[in-house]
């Protein structure tokens, strides 16, 4: 995991730098770099948790990856105290009052969270919500099938039925 620690908090870095962009102090940009960094390594300490990692697309959209061992874990998650502050640093004006997941079966097993944020090209003043242009947070759960070929995307621990896994020397035609 040690790869994805640091690709989270190079992605701090990069938001970071996004922010300071916009208008924020340095000193406020190098908080929400903290900021960030705490709440992935939030959520990789989180009970359930399985893993996390993060990206940024080429349409410049950062992107988490989370895995959860349920709906249960990833509820709990969402209730926490460092998602609750989170959700409120980012719509400081909004009531997160209700129930998350109601449509999600209790024993829909494993679960994949992606939350992919694209910040607009906007001066920030200070204490302003981040601004946000767009922010999109969706669930998967594996299907069966497919190929790892030297290693896969999703954690160990995520239980893919039917996953062919090949070792890279075996593929390439090496004996090992």
């Amino acid at each position: 995991m040690t790869i994805g620690k640091n690709r989270g908090r190079a992605m701090a870095v990069g938001l970071a730098v996004a922010l300071c962009g916009m208008g924020m102090t340095p000193a406020h940009a190098q908080a929400q770099q903290e900021g960030f960094a705490a709440i992935i390594d939030a959520a990789r300490a989180h009970p359930g948790c399985l893993g996390v990692d993060t990206g940024r697309t080429t349409s410049g959209k950062q992107v988490i990856f989370a895995w959860f061992e349920n709906k249960a874990a990833l509820v709990a998650w969402y209730k926490s105290d460092a998602h609750q502050r989170a959700m409120k640093a980012a719509f400081p004006d909004s009531s997160f009052e209700r129930e998350p997941l109601p449509d999600t079966p209790d024993d829909s097993g494993q679960i994949l969270a992606i939350v992919s944020l694209k910040l607009r090209d906007a001066p920030r003043s200070e204490g302003a919500p981040l601004p946000i242009d767009t922010i999109g947070i969706e669930l998967y759960t594996p299907l069966p099938g497919g190929v790892a070929v030297g290693g896969r995307f999703a954690p160990q621990a995520i239980r893919v039925p039917a996953l062919r896994e090949i070792d890279l020397a075996t593929a390439a035609g090496r004996t090992r």
